[in-house]
This record gives C-alpha cells, sequence and structure tokens, in this order.
C-alpha cells in the first residue's frame, strides 16, 4: 500500500499544522510562521532564503541541470475563530480559515522526505506569504522565487470535498480576480428639490443595473463571467442628495479577450450613463490576479500520480481566485484539491467561514501526492 509509507507522518504533520492554526498571521506579517519554516528546513539540512519579507524558499540541490517547485501559502484571514477545538486561535480576531495551515504543515513534511529520497531533480520550496488579496505570489517571482525552476505544483485542502479525495483538471481552474472601484460625482441638494441637483444615487442605480448587461447581453453564453457590485456608499441624509457616491465591485473571467471586453464594458457604461444623467463617472480598475491554468501534461502525470494514492476526480472550475496563477503563467504549473470535508465530525463550512476546519486524517494524502508528484517528475527527467 503506497500510503502506508506516509501514514506514519500524520502525528508530525498535525502537531505542525495546529501550531501554525493557533498563531495565525495575516499576508506579509508571518514572522513567527516563517521562522518556523527556516527553522524546521534548516535542522533537516536545507538551506534556507528570506524574500518578499515574510516568504521563505528552500533548496535541496542535488546537482541537476532540472529543478521542480512546490509551492505552500502561509498567511491567514482576518476572522474571529467559532471553532471550539483546543487548537483555537489564540489571536483575536485572526483565524486560519481556508486551510494555509495546512498547506505549510504538508509541505514541511514533505521537504524533509524529499531531502532523504536524494533524487536526480533539484526541489524549491516556496514557502508563500499573502495569498489572500495581496498577492504575494507575485512578489515572490518578482524577488526571485522561479529562478531556475522548471515545473511546480501546488496543492489547496478543498471544503467542498470528501476527506482524502483529490481532483485534479487540466486547462482554467480559477478565475482571474479585478477589483473595481466606481466614483460618482453630481450636484449635491435638498431631497425634495431634485430638479435643482444632479443626483449621483439615481445614476449610482442606473449603472448597477447596467453592469449586470455585460455578462448577459455581451459575453458568449457557453463562456463564464462575474461582474459584481459589492459595496456602494453615498449619502449622509434621508433628505439630502449628496454630490458624491462610491462604488466598489469584482470581476471573475477565465480568458484574456472576455477579461478585455469587460473592463471594456464597464468602462463604457459608467461614462455614458454618468454623461447621460448630469454626473461625472471615474473608474479605476486594478488588476489583482491571472486565471490559474494548470499545464495538460502536469495534470496528466498528477491524475496517475493521484490514483495510485486515493481516489481522483476531476476538478470542477470556481470563479474564486489564486495566486499561483502567477507562477504557472511563467512555467508549466499543477494546483491540485485534496478534499477535507468529513459530515460524520462536522467538518463540513466552507472556506472563509469562522466554523472552517479540515479533517487532518487527509493531510497525509496531501504530503503523498506532493513527494510522489516529484518523484515522478524525476523519473521522467532521465
Amino acid at each position: 500500500m503506497v500510503m502506508k509509507e506516509f501514514l506514519k507522518y500524520k502525528e508530525e504533520i498535525v502537531r505542525l499544522r495546529r501550531d501554525f492554526h493557533m498563531h495565525p498571521e495575516l499576508g506579509f506579517e508571518e514572522e513567527r510562521t516563517s521562522k518556523n519554516v527556516e527553522k524546521y528546513l534548516r535542522e533537516i539540512g536545507i538551506k534556507t532564503k528570506r524574500i518578499a519579507k515574510t516568504g521563505v524558499i528552500g533548496d535541496i540541490n542535488n546537482g541537476s541541470s532540472s529543478t521542480i517547485a512546490l509551492r505552500a501559502d502561509m498567511d491567514a484571514l482576518p476572522i474571529q475563530e467559532e471553532n471550539n477545538v483546543p487548537y483555537k486561535s489564540r489571536i483575536p480576531g485572526k483565524m486560519h480559515a481556508c486551510g494555509h495551515d495546512a498547506h505549510t504543515a504538508m509541505l514541511l513534511v514533505s521537504s524533509k522526505i524529499l531531502y532523504h529520497r536524494e533524487l536526480p531533480v533539484n526541489i524549491r520550496l516556496i514557502f508563500q506569504p499573502a495569498e489572500e488579496g495581496l498577492n504575494g505570489a507575485a512578489r515572490m517571482v518578482e524577488e526571485g522565487a522561479l529562478e531556475g525552476v522548471d515545473k511546480i505544483i501546488g496543492m489547496h485542502v478543498w471544503a467542498d470535498l470528501p476527506s482524502k479525495v483529490i481532483a485534479i483538471s487540466p486547462g482554467p481552474i480559477m478565475a482571474s480576480v479585478d477589483r473595481f472601484k466606481i466614483v460618482i460625482e453630481g450636484k449635491g441638494g435638498h431631497g425634495a428639490a431634485p430638479h435643482q441637483a444632479q443626483d449621483p444615487i439615481v445614476c449610482a442605480s442606473s449603472i448597477i443595473q447596467s453592469l449586470q448587461t455585460i455578462v448577459s447581453r455581451n459575453v458568449a453564453p457557453l463562456e463564464s463571467a462575474v461582474v459584481t457590485v459589492g459595496k456602494i456608499q453615498g449619502g449622509t441624509a434621508f433628505n439630502i442628495i449628496p454630490e458624491i457616491v462610491e462604488m466598489e465591485g469584482t470581476v471573475r473571467t477565465f480568458s484574456e479577450e472576455i477579461h478585455s471586453l469587460v473592463e471594456s464594458r464597464i468602462k463604457d457604461i459608467v461614462k455614458n450613463q454618468s454623461m447621460a444623467l448630469g454626473c461625472r463617472g471615474e473608474v479605476i480598475y486594478e488588476k489583482m490576479n491571472y486565471a490559474t491554468v494548470n499545464d495538460e501534461t502536469l495534470a496528466g502525470i498528477g491524475w496517475k500520480v493521484a490514483s495510485q494514492i486515493t481516489e481522483v476526480v476531476e476538478q470542477k472550475k470556481t470563479m474564486g481566485g489564486e495566486d499561483f496563477s502567477e507562477y504557472a503563467r511563467i512555467i508549466p504549473g499543477l494546483f491540485a484539491y485534496l478534499g477535507v470535508r468529513n459530515e460524520e465530525k462536522g467538518i463540513v463550512y466552507p472556506h472563509h467561514n469562522p466554523r472552517f476546519d479540515v479533517d487532518e486524517d487527509a493531510l497525509p494524502y496531501g504530503t503523498a501526492f506532493e513527494v510522489l508528484m516529484v518523484e515522478k517528475l524525476a523519473e521522467l527527467e532521465k
């Protein structure tokens, strides 16, 4: 049985994961986490380097001309944990509600196993800060995390999948993430005399309605896109027409063509609707993450490797985003998913929920996949 070797590491993976879980740190604040990662790797014999403020890379140099990278993210979220467990977060208002504590623990143990394998390939260990909305991956790339690396593997625990199941699919699997802010400037006045004002609230309402036609009337029905306005602010009293209304939202797409179309239509709608209603509109558009696209060859290899370990299923596309895309757009990458849902144990809450947790029985399967994936790629490099 392939898993027999890896199941003996469960206690160590769980111990590491629980320690990280009790001490969550937000993006680019992962000082304790990074120090513990460095300490663990150095005690094994792996040289480490700190980059991107709190990021850590470790290198297992086996004298090869090829290098394979494994990546884990380390940051937590600004959420107050509601779980009643012994390893509950000890930091008020901060919680590992997306499983990055598990990612870090799995990769640390994978690193130890791989160090002693002496494979005919070099291995780059990437412990990344600030995945949650701060695009720590881009900063890691800027500071050299991928220098000399040929392929990269990432793994995410997944609350929608049954425990121990691995999901893999080729091609686009997670959407690009954009953020926009719309500022509508009108002319303030009395609510009883709207004819003397230029109402930015009415203008904003019209714009929001029109934005919803972008996907329904501009994007082909077989394509995927999302335009969501998640925040709107304007006004100070019930009888005052304000000067300014501000809105913020997000755009999610898979293809560059649709991505450009949606951005262009948002800007056109804001400009034209504002002008028509006597206001002035401005769009501040920020591209945050690219779409995450799995290399087809690596996905095929990953499926075969995972099949030796556990049940494997196709991963459904999600409009959520992941900055692993920063690596996978430069070199071939594979982003796999590990099921951690266990209804019998009550582990059923989604990511970013204050009661999110993982079935720790699944974690050795993640380590097994990382190790065996590197072994298989090393074998193919011969």
